[in-house]
């Protein structure tokens, strides 16, 4: 019987109501979108129902992507690593419940509590290396382990171990240094003989990046144009929390390898699944959808995107590896499949058709609408489209022109989205967002106008912008543009709008973060403070003292100045990339210094003129001039 034909007849006979054409439809959906080249995978068991490769794994030469096709796995990585410590305590060699510095003595004695039950359920505090300044310099150069823990090492934790949960793929690269120091093995090597040798994985290993590997997928990611090469990473920058590689087929095998008994005891497989505080176990995200349970996890490198669940009632596999980064996408991929092989009815953006309804309709939904535990949305009607309006992600109100399928189902081709307007005694009292492969989600109408954010006069949001000490180490910087304040992150090139809740607290929307300026019996903001959720943490207002101090902006770049004396020392970030300053000398109002970003050292010449700084630098592409306002007026009266 031929593979495809065998794998429809078994879809039907296992209460799957959907064929291979469907779920081949629903990919190419995404794919037609441009938002996704790589490789599927769907089996029930051993059986693989749909295994297919879409776009290219190398453009330049159109090379297709295939099932044997070799992806960076990023973060799905942790699952691996979590095995590999479980082996370990089969072996008798370790105990997930003893503290880490018990294997590992040299590490901080402010780890003193921490267990490896804390680094594997991402419960021990411990900073993420992702969120540290200086990443984006390290990322294309080499690192051992060591180089990277240095950068989290002496920070304060970020809570007491085990009280809160924290994503931190530091906490995993410190089991591959654990894994390292009880073998006496390199992590590559103990993951090739441990894992993936006894499982047939002969197509899965440490990436790295200057092996020959037969059938690696170029990274790529989106661009005004069309895909771009994606940002050079150095695999040695991902360790044991992100730098594996695999395929599609050699998933399958880990799936039917851990779940099947091959590799962990029955009881350390149920330690690797039993999740803890949001739902994370060992490696693995362990939860429900639609009442079926499911492991799953996502990963990501620059230039790829993947994930993998696994339901355990059905035994069902579904795979996606992507060598285009929308982080996104692979997730969705994976929901669109599992609800097709579940024999689910599903909708596709694509298959909807757009029809007029009357503005009277329209205007009956306009409103605010709250979803519990995910914050308000707001729908207004603009030139005759109804706009759905979330929150401020990246410095811009996240807006959605929606389609109308009927008079209360909307649409939007570009972005997925499904809603639904449900009325009782013919008024629209909620709103449903129809989620494929995950529960739909519910939001209560609480006002029948769209609730705008309260004015706050240029003048007093001046008074905010500034930079403040975020412990441990990290800087915040408000500015204030086009008469709104603007939040930078400094260590990455993230800007967020704050959206004002009264005069003096402000909200970041998607981020559930909200601020307050506290200000002195003299008017001056002294420090704010952030709120995420019951936590709440003060950051100070730096102390300007010489001219050049602070933090300066303009054409997105940024600068973060900081004098003594004649010598100038600081950091600088923008889209394509972060750097720091070296060798900086002031002269009166004449600056130089050394611009270093990655492997390049940029010369740089600026001048001083009250709050604009010009900037002239000069490398291999000749010479270019910006200039750079100062965040806020000089303030010389700070305590």
């Amino acid at each position: 019987m031929p593979r495809c034909v065998l794998a429809i007849f078994l879809l039907v006979a296992t209460g799957g109501a959907q064929d291979i054409s469907r779920m081949d439809k629903a990919v190419q959906s995404v794919v037609a979108n441009k938002q996704f080249m790589g490789s599927v995978l769907v089996a029930r068991g051993d059986q693989v129902l749909f295994s297919k490769g879409y776009g290219f794994a190398n453009l330049e030469w159109n090379i297709p992507n295939t099932p044997d096709t070799k992806y960076r796995i990023g973060s799905m990585t942790k699952q691996f690593t979590a095995a590999a410590i479980l082996l370990l305590e089969q072996q008798g060699k370790i105990k997930v419940g003893d503290p880490i510095r018990k294997y590992l003595p040299d590490d901080p004695p402010t780890w003193d509590k921490i267990t490896i039950y804390h680094l594997l359920t991402h419960t021990s505090g411990i900073v993420d290396l992702l969120n540290t300044p200086g990443i984006q310099n390290m990322i294309p150069l080499p690192q051992t382990p060591e180089q990277l823990l240095a950068l989290v090492r002496d920070k304060p934790l970020q809570f007491e171990p085990g009280t809160k949960f924290l994503y931190s793929s530091s906490g995993y690269n410190l089991l591959g240094r654990l894994i390292e120091k009880i073998t006496g093995q390199r992590y590559q090597d103990y993951m090739q003989k441990n894992i993936f040798m006894p499982l047939g994985m002969k197509d899965s290993g440490y990436d790295t990046n200057i092996d020959i590997l037969p059938k690696r997928a170029s990274g790529y990611t989106p661009g005004p144009k069309g895909p771009e090469n994606a940002q050079y990473v150095h695999m040695s920058n991902t360790y044991s929390a992100g730098g594996l590689y695999s395929t599609s087929e050699d998933l399958l095998r880990w799936e039917q390898g851990l779940f099947g008994g091959k590799i962990l005891s029955t009881e350390s497989l149920s330690k690797m699944t039993t999740p803890n505080l949001n739902g994370y176990a060992f490696g693995l995200y362990v939860g429900t959808a639609k009442g079926r349970r499911r492991i799953i996890h996502e990963g990501g490198v620059p230039g790829f995107n993947s994930c993998m669940v696994y339901f355990p009632e059905t035994k069902v596999t579904i795979a996606v590896l992507s060598n285009m980064f929308r982080p996104e996408v692979a997730g969705e991929i994976v929901a669109l499949l599992s609800d097709l092989a579940y024999g689910d009815k599903v909708i596709l953006t694509s298959e909807l058709n757009a029809i007029a309804v009357s503005p009277k309709i329209l205007s009956s939904y306009v409103g605010t609408y709250n979803f519990p535990s995910r914050g308000n949305v707001r729908i207004s009607l603009e030139n005759g489209n109804l706009l759905l309006r979330t929150g401020q992600l990246m410095g811009y109100v996240n807006t959605t022109a929606l389609s109308a399928s009927s008079e209360t189902y909307f649409f939007s081709k570009e972005t997925g989205i499904q809603l639904e307007f449900t009325k009782d005694r013919g008024t629209t009292t909620h709103i449903v967002q129809h989620r494929i492969g995950d529960d739909d989600l519910k939001g209560m109408r609480v006002s029948d106008t769209v609730s705008e954010p309260p004015h706050v006069p240029r003048d007093v949001l001046e008074q905010y912008a500034g930079v403040y000490k975020l412990p441990p180490g990290f800087e915040l910087v408000f500015s204030v543009e086009n008469n709104e304040l603007i939040l930078h992150r400094t260590w990455q090139f993230l800007r967020y709008r704050a959206v004002p809740e009264s005069e003096s607290r402000f909200s970041l929307g998607e981020l559930d973060d909200t601020f307050e300026f506290i200000k002195d019996a003299g008017g001056t903001v002294t420090h704010l403070i952030l709120r995420n959720g019951n936590s709440e943490i003060i950051a100070p207002r730096t102390r300007e003292i010489a001219e050049v101090d602070g933090a300066w902006t303009g054409n997105e770049l940024f600068y973060i100045f900081k004098a003594e004396g004649n010598t100038l020392a600081g950091n600088f970030a923008s889209k394509a990339g972060e750097g720091w300053i070296s060798e900086g000398k002031i002269d009166g109002q004449r600056i130089s210094f050394i611009l270093n970003i990655g492997s390049s050292a940029i010369r740089t010449d600026a001048r001083l003129s009250g709050d604009l700084i010009t900037i002239t630098q000069t490398n291999g592409n000749g010479t270019s001039t910006s200039t750079v306002r100062r965040v806020r007026p000089k303030m010389t009266t700070m305590r």
